[in-house]
C-alpha cells in the first residue's frame, strides 16, 4: 500500500516519535523510508554563537539518527538535508512529489502544546496542503507492528469517502477490524423549534452515510465491521470512541489545499489530531479545492 514513506525530523523527542512510527509502517509495508530535515539558514539559532555551518551539521545529525534507527530495523532509508529560503512545509511537499512519496509521517506534541517544527505551523500546513496521506503521532504514542482496529468517522462527504478508501485498503492489508462512526452534532440544533424532528433527520442521514461505507467495506472483503451513530460534540465523541474501543488508527478526510471544512478539517480534525493518543491518517482529495 505504501512504497515510499517520508518522515521530517528536527531531532526533537516529538520527531523521534514520528520516526519510530514511520519505521514501523515502513517495515509493515516493506517501504523505503525517506528521512528529511529542512535546514533554514536564516533561522535564529538557539545558541546565538552557533554558526550556519554548525546548524547544518546538527541537521545532518538529526537525520542520521533516524537513519540509524531505520537501519537497525532493516528498513531501506534515504537521507536528505534540504536548505530552505522559503516555506518549510512546501519544501517537504516538493520533496515528497519529486521522490514519489505516498505517505508522510509527523510527530505531534498533543493536547498541551504544538511544537514549532514538527507539528505547529509547519505540520498544520502540511496536513492542509498535502495531496498524499499524512499520519500524525503523539510523542507518547507507539504504533504496534500490526493494526487490530481502524476507525473511520464519516459524514457522507467526498472527503470522508477519500479517508474511507484508504482505511478499507489498510484494513484489508492488515486484517484489522473496521469501525465506522457518524457523529450527530447536537449543538447545531440547540434552541431549534422542532429539535426532535431535526435530530431524527440528522440520525437518518448518519445511518445512510454509515451504510455507504459498510457496503463498500463488505464488497471489498473486510471481515469485521462495526458501525455506530454517536451524539454530541464531534471531536469529543470521536476521541472518546477511539479510546474506549482501543482503536489503533483513525482515518479522517480533509478539504485539501484551500478549503477548511467545518466538520472534517476545521475544528474537528485538528482537535482530534491534537487530543487523541491514537495515530491519525489524514487524507485529502488531490487537486480538489473548495
Amino acid at each position: 500500500m505504501f512504497d515510499r514513506i517520508l518522515v521530517p525530523t528536527d531531532g526533537s523527542d516529538t520527531a523521534e516519535a514520528g520516526a519510530e512510527a514511520a519505521i514501523v509502517l515502513a517495515r509493515q509495508f516493506d517501504a523505503e523510508l525517506h528521512v528529511v530535515h529542512v535546514f533554514e539558514p536564516n533561522e535564529r539559532p538557539p545558541d546565538e554563537d552557533e554558526g550556519e555551518e554548525m546548524r547544518s551539521h546538527r541537521s545532518e545529525e538529526a537525520a542520521n539518527v533516524v537513519a540509524e534507527m531505520a537501519a537497525d530495523a532493516d528498513v531501506k532509508t534515504t537521507v536528505a538535508v534540504l536548505e530552505s529560503d522559503g516555506s518549510v512545509h512546501e519544501d517537504v511537499l516538493d520533496y515528497a512529489a519529486e521522490h514519489g512519496v505516498d505517505c508522510i509521517v509527523m510527530g505531534t506534541t498533543g493536547r498541551t502544546g504544538l511544537n514549532r517544527y514538527v507539528f505547529g505551523n509547519v505540520a498544520e500546513k502540511t496536513i492542509r496542503e498535502s495531496p498524499i496521506p499524512v499520519v500524525t503521532v503523539h510523542e507518547d504514542t507507539t504504533i504496534d507492528s500490526a493494526f487490530d482496529s481502524i476507525l473511520i468517522p464519516t459524514d457522507g462527504s467526498d472527503y470522508a469517502q477519500a479517508a474511507a478508501n484508504h482505511a478499507i485498503e489498510l484494513a484489508l492489508a492488515t486484517e484489522a477490524a473496521l469501525h465506522i462512526v457518524h457523529v450527530v452534532d447536537v449543538g447545531v440544533v440547540t434552541g431549534s423549534v422542532n429539535t426532535a424532528a431535526i435530530l431524527d433527520a440528522l440520525e437518518e442521514a448518519g445511518e445512510q452515510a454509515l451504510q455507504e461505507v459498510i457496503d463498500q467495506a463488505e464488497e471489498a472483503g473486510v471481515s469485521v465491521i462495526e458501525a455506530t451513530v454517536l451524539g454530541g460534540s464531534p471531536y469529543r465523541a470521536i476521541v472518546k470512541y477511539a479510546d474506549e474501543h482501543d482503536i489503533d488508527l483513525l482515518a479522517m478526510g480533509t478539504h485539501g489545499r484551500t478549503g477548511v471544512d467545518r466538520y472534517f478539517l476545521g475544528s474537528v480534525t485538528e482537535r482530534v489530531v491534537r487530543r487523541t493518543e491514537v495515530p491519525v491518517l489524514v487524507v485529502s482529495i488531490p487537486g480538489r479545492a473548495d
